[in-house]
């Protein structure tokens, strides 16, 4: 078997790591950048940061902020056409994963205008061209947009959010600053602290797992375990470890792949705007208990790193029993949601997501294939 990995070409580390962005600019040549963010983030200051550094060295720059959560094709097409407008060589996406994955898109079909209908970048796109050069400069500790071939856009006319897949798409240089992302509220510490847990979680059990990606999987695991409640109270060395392990987990799913948690959150921001996390959190602990049988030994790594010091000893079913009632504690314990009845949804939409869940993309990464009544009884053991 051959298994192939995709990685930036250069990522820098570190607070202060932002200095290193205008001498990247201009060891690569560029000559004019456009910011893609969104309001908040400018409303923040973080944006004052990035041109603050760009106003220094004279380096021509405009800005798009008109990014919104779950960005829809709208979004992505307004983007395209400020891409046009501003003459810029370069793209930074600068914030979560809705301005990171809106670049993406935006500097794919500058690249290749001939999807310039957005919907068909749906799943592996046979682009011909690498995007336009992009810089993933990530605010949040989840979703690591800035080191993966992945990006999410809405289809607001369908409801339903899609996944795009495309080795052109990742970004040149990614610096990981934890400086950009103690501001973050609480919420959002958490929403993105569990995204990052479920990429690990399931890039770590997808059948396309190997033993690289299982090695940066398990060290992500083992470092949210021990940093994401300290980093949602505000611990700072706790928030720094939680980008890298954000970053350290996207390395390995990107190249292997998701599963049904995924799947199945897709359908709930499509459909009710849920934040992509919140809904992660909420389905991890039951799609582990439902995957549970389908896992090998891998449940006793994930006990352990949540604590079972014995996990290597103990039944193998007892281990996967921890691993799960450990998960579902840390998202109790943070407050996260535990139904999806707490973001809108009620009996009358089951069908529905059933549905959009066992056509996404990620859900056949799933360890233990799951039929649309299955998906559909998850969903409704968590109303």
């Amino acid at each position: 078997m051959v298994n192939r990995m995709i990685l930036n070409q250069t990522s820098y580390f570190g607070r202060g790591a932002l200095d290193q962005l205008v001498p990247e600019l201009h060891r690569r040549g560029f000559k004019k950048v456009l910011i893609i963010t969104d309001k908040g983030v400018r409303q923040a200051g973080t944006v004052d940061l990035v041109t603050k550094r760009l106003d220094e060295a004279d380096f021509a720059y405009e800005i798009f902020d008109d990014v919104v959560p779950n960005p829809p094709v709208e979004n992505v097409k307004a983007g395209v056409q400020a891409l046009k407008d501003s003459g810029a060589d370069v793209l930074i996406g600068l914030g979560g994963g809705s301005p990171q994955d809106t670049a993406k898109a935006i500097g794919i079909i500058g690249a290749n205008p001939e999807f310039s209908d957005v919907l068909s970048l749906e799943g592996v796109a046979d682009t011909k061209n690498p995007s336009v050069p992009i810089i993933g400069i990530p605010t949040t500790a989840g979703t690591a947009s800035e080191t993966t071939i992945n990006y999410v856009i809405t289809d607001t006319e369908k409801h339903r959010k899609f996944v795009c897949v495309d080795e052109h798409d990742i970004p040149v240089l990614a610096i990981v600053d934890p400086d950009l992302m103690d501001g973050m509220p609480r919420s959002l510490k958490v929403a993105t602290g569990l995204d990052a847990l479920t990429h690990a979680i399931e890039g770590y059990i997808t059948p396309g797992a190997w033993e690289l990606s299982d090695a940066v999987h398990l060290k992500a695991i083992q470092m949210i375990a021990k940093n994401l409640r300290k980093a949602a109270d505000g611990d700072t060395d706790a928030v720094e470890q939680m980008g890298y392990a954000s970053y350290i987990a996207g390395m390995g799913y990107s190249n292997v792949g998701l599963g049904l948690v995924h799947g199945m959150a897709h359908p709930l921001g499509g459909r009710y705007d849920a934040p992509h996390g919140v809904a992660n959190g909420i389905l991890l602990p039951a799609v582990m208990k439902f995957n549970a049988e389908y896992t090998g030994e891998k449940y006793r790594d994930i006990a352990h790193a949540f604590g079972m010091k014995d996990s290597y000893d103990v039944a193998l079913e007892d281990a996967r029993t921890y691993a799960v009632d450990a998960v579902k504690q840390l998202v109790e314990d943070l407050g996260n949601p535990t139904t999806i009845s707490a973001v809108g949804v009620d009996e009358s939409g089951l069908d529905a997501l059933a549905e959009d869940a066992f056509n996404d993309v990620c859900t056949p990464g799933n360890p233990r294939k799951a039929t649309k009544e299955d998906i559909r009884a998850l969903y409704a053991s968590l109303l």
